[in-house]
């Protein structure tokens, strides 16, 4: 129970970690401050690491309790996971290409995801799987999954940013929308995200149609969860098609890809309270 407790405060403090980093962030690039950044992305890292480290806790505790099984089993610990996703692809990101007004909107998104999964109706309960849990696919295909998930997450922050950016019709050189990344790169940025994202979707899809043909006999049964995860791979199968086929960029592709975020979060949340199905625990 002590253990409990432990990580249940050390995931609220991650919590309030990323809420920090995201005023920062948001001030960094409002008010032009090169410390404020600096200290968002310390706090970001210092939040990623309680992240991790409270979902290790967990997986602990959860042998301890005798029903050992990885953090990956309900809407809580998924929550969990989605945000860590999020703040490791996005640190990856900011060391890589050095833009850390993307921070601004991302980082907020992790913030939002773990405020949600600390609402009273998500229980952080840890308990033993169902029947159909009990797999050895439940790492791979929940990883995958949600490394696809953080990826469009972090697509749609940028196309956001881009449809901003091109608002402006005169690039000043100390407004706002200015200290913005280059359209050009913004678009670039999306698009490799998308990539990445679209890969590791349809590995999990893969990887969750073996686990349905061992848990329950079929590869695919139209379930609504496997329903939405195919619509939204198409929705990107479609972007990705008019990009490399079509020769379409920047502002159709940002649309696109916010609409194929809005089916990422209706397969994640949207499925599970109004489609109930096989994947209803999930």
């Amino acid at each position: 129970m002590t253990s409990m407790i432990m990580q249940s405060k050390v995931l609220m403090v991650v919590t309030y970690l990323y809420f920090a980093a995201s005023i920062l962030y948001v001030a960094a690039w409002i008010f032009k401050k090169e410390l404020a950044g600096k200290i968002a992305t310390w706090l970001t890292i210092i939040g990623l690491a309680g992240n991790l480290t409270g979902m290790l806790m967990r997986w602990v505790e959860s042998y301890r309790m005798g029903i050992g099984h990885a953090p990956l089993s309900n809407m809580y610990e998924s929550l969990v996971f989605f945000a860590f996703t999020i703040v490791a692809l996005y640190l990856y990101m900011e060391f890589r290409y050095k833009y850390r007004t993307i921070g601004a909107v991302v980082v907020p998104v992790a913030f939002l995801t773990m405020a949600y999964a600390s609402l009273p109706g998500i229980s952080g309960r840890i308990q033993p799987l169902l029947p159909a849990l009990k797999s050895n696919w439940l790492i791979g295909h929940v990883f995958t999954c949600f490394l696809g998930y953080a990826a469009f997450a972090m697509a749609f922050c940028i196309s956001i940013l881009y449809l901003i950016k091109i608002k402006e019709k005169i690039d000043k050189e100390n407004s706002i929308i200015s200290r913005l990344p280059p359209v050009e790169i913004l678009d670039e940025l999306n698009h490799r995200l998308i990539m990445f994202g679209f890969l590791f979707l349809t590995i999990g899809i893969i990887t969750g149609s073996v686990w349905a043909n061992s848990a329950w006999g079929k590869y695919w049964s139209w379930d609504p969860k496997e329903t939405w995860s195919l619509i939204t791979w198409l929705i990107y199968a479609l972007l990705l098609h008019a990009r490399l086929m079509r020769g379409w960029n920047g502002q159709r592709i940002a649309y696109i890809s916010i609409v194929g975020f809005i089916a990422v979060l209706f397969t994640y949340f949207g499925v599970n309270t109004l489609l109930p199905g096989l994947h209803s625990y999930a």
